[in-house]
């Protein structure tokens, strides 16, 4: 049997929803099957339950009650086809729905009027969601503990205080023993929650990074995407994944914004709702609120190896060869300026990070990031980060005034982050006047749009120069460029190593020394292929023995197989 519910919410137009036998739970929070927008309804308000005997309510403990008939019911009620049902304001009836061949059976009474006046314009009821009663009875539970923690400590004082971080997180663990065991003394706690699991996740919303935690945790995750309290997606082995967590509100991820941005001095509000910013260990994060994002508040992190990757780990993931690798650290052993270039996410700073490995570690490095995410294990590094404007849109550092500064603090090598702007004028510089062996990235889809985009970042300087100023600019200060690209499968490879060999004419000259040849799939979807020479020699191969590094020319034969 079929149900028809006929539904007034204060001030509007009855609608009708169809439903099958079942239980559905009925409130104003988006975890319901029924959601319905009445500031007077709780956010769990009351469980119908649909059956072909019959149909049932009970109240949840709802702040305005359930009734039915103007009756407030204490238990479980069963409901005739005229019963009229009161949540708060809105009215329900619930009435078998008739086969269309059938005569029609007596009508009902007409629906009275809730007396309430309208509210703002809201949506419609919803159609049932997909979120299971378990689901939505551990989210409504959590919200009210989390509720009673905030009313016991204020947890926004305490955070900008002076206390330590252990210090707090004890406090908020120990309070929220307290609570959880006054639960389970009242026999309150619902059948089928576990109160240690409630308290960690609890926990992890009010001093960490809540639902998100378990994938900082999990190795086999590289990123974690949240779109709005309900969709959480994370990223694994190049594949994306709709995960099962969920946040309570916008508030929530609001709070784990604000927890993630306060301690770099960072800010994010309306009138600067977007923010770039790191975890402690390295993580990239950005995040996005309404009003640009009309999906509500949104975070995605980039999460970084627990652990500095080697040449090694990029030989067994297949990103290069042992020859690639090979190459390339005589390369930055010589001070060959390096550009890394790819699309998002293809992996240029993970690649830049193992690169910078290969310069000795008796040289003077100097980083510039807009936010510092290398690790190197040198012993003479110093890290610069960019900075925003305050509040009052001063006091910004870009990273074309870190490039100048660096200049003046006698490096011996320059890596800049990733370039795209303007500062690519000075780097450029940087490189053409004694700063040989700098490495940096800028996002382009081939070696050849790498000197597009950096002729279009000289140009964002300001400085009036011809084209054929700037492209003399690059092809003296850059070297090699190293492609990286994501493939179809989610795995990243090199797919082209170039070097950049001098002006012929009004173009810069190029040769390709490697490239990726794709061989198939298999049936799992994944590509195969090999980093092939193309037979060219580098033209500086013949300088190795005159410095002392012996490469086995071998490699370069297309022939060979590295």
């Amino acid at each position: 049997m079929d149900y028809t519910l006929t539904v007034a919410l204060p001030g509007q137009n009855s609608q009708q929803i169809s439903l099958d036998c079942g239980a559905y739970l009925i409130g104003r929070g988006t975890s319901c099957d029924i959601t319905l927008e009445d500031p007077s309804i709780s956010e769990l308000h009351a469980k119908l339950i649909l059956a072909p005997t019959g149909a049932w309510v009970e109240d949840l403990g709802s702040s305005n009650g359930t009734s039915v008939n103007s009756a407030p019911i204490a238990g479980v009620t069963a409901l005739g086809p005229n019963d009229i049902l009161s949540l708060g304001g809105t009215l329900v009836r619930v009435a078998p729905r008739q086969p269309a061949q059938q005569p029609a059976p007596r009508q009902p009474e007409p629906m009275p009027v809730a007396p309430q006046p309208p509210p703002p314009p809201s949506p419609q009821p919803a159609a049932p969601r997909r979120d299971t009663r378990e689901t939505a009875i551990r989210r409504q539970v959590k919200d009210q503990i989390h509720t009673e923690l905030i009313r016991r400590l204020d947890l926004k004082r305490l955070a900008t205080s002076a206390l330590s971080q252990d210090e707090l997180s004890r406090r908020v663990r120990e309070t929220l023993a307290s609570i959880l065991a006054e639960v389970n003394a009242r026999n309150a706690l619902p059948a089928g929650l576990d109160s240690d699991s409630l308290l960690e996740e609890i926990f992890n919303e009010a001093v960490r990074l809540g639902p998100i935690e378990r994938f900082l945790a999990d190795d086999s995750v590289t990123e974690i995407m949240i779109n709005g309290p309900d969709s959480v997606y994370v990223e694994r082995h190049g594949q994306l994944e709709l995960t099962d967590q969920t946040f309570m509100d916008d508030a929530s991820i609001l709070s784990i914004i604000e927890r993630i941005v306060a301690p770099l001095g960072r800010r994010i509000d309306e009138s600067q709702p977007y923010v770039d910013a790191r975890l402690k260990d390295g993580s990239r994060v950005n995040a996005i609120i309404p009003p640009l994002s009309l999906s509500g508040p949104c975070i995605t992190i980039r999460k970084f190896a627990k652990r500095v990757l080697t040449r090694e780990d990029f030989v067994r993931f297949g990103t290069w060869t042992d020859s690639m690798a090979d190459f390339l650290s005589v390369c930055v052993r010589l001070r060959k300026n390096i550009v890394v270039a790819g699309g998002t996410g293809s992996g240029k700073t993970t690649l830049l990070n193992v690169l910078s490995g290969f310069i000795p570690h008796t040289d003077r490095i100097l980083t510039i990031e807009d936010a510092a995410e290398l690790r190197l294990n040198q012993p003479h590094v110093v890290r610069l980060e960019a900075r925003p404007p305050n509040i009052e849109g001063k006091g910004a550092v870009t990273i074309r005034d870190l490039v100048r500064n660096a200049l003046r603090m006698r490096p011996d090598r320059i890596i800049v982050g990733e370039c795209r702007g303007g500062e690519a004028l000075d780097m450029l510089q940087a490189m053409n006047t004694g700063h040989d062996g700098s490495l940096t990235t800028v996002h382009a889809n081939s070696p050849r749009d790498v000197i597009s985009r950096l002729e279009t970042m000289v140009l964002m300087s300001g400085v009036e120069l011809p084209s054929r100023a700037i492209r003399e600019q690059i092809a003296s200060a850059v070297d090699i460029i190293v492609q990286e690209a994501r493939l179809a499968d989610g795995s990243r490879r090199i797919v082209a190593i170039s070097e950049l060999m001098g002006m012929e004419g009004p173009q810069i000259v190029m040769q390709d020394l490697f490239t990726f040849r794709q061989s198939g799939i298999d049936a799992n979807g994944r590509i195969h292929g090999q980093l092939l020479p193309t037979g060219a020699v580098p033209s500086f191969f013949d300088t190795l023995a005159a410095s002392g590094i012996a490469l086995d020319p071998a490699i370069f034969r297309p022939e060979s197989r590295p």
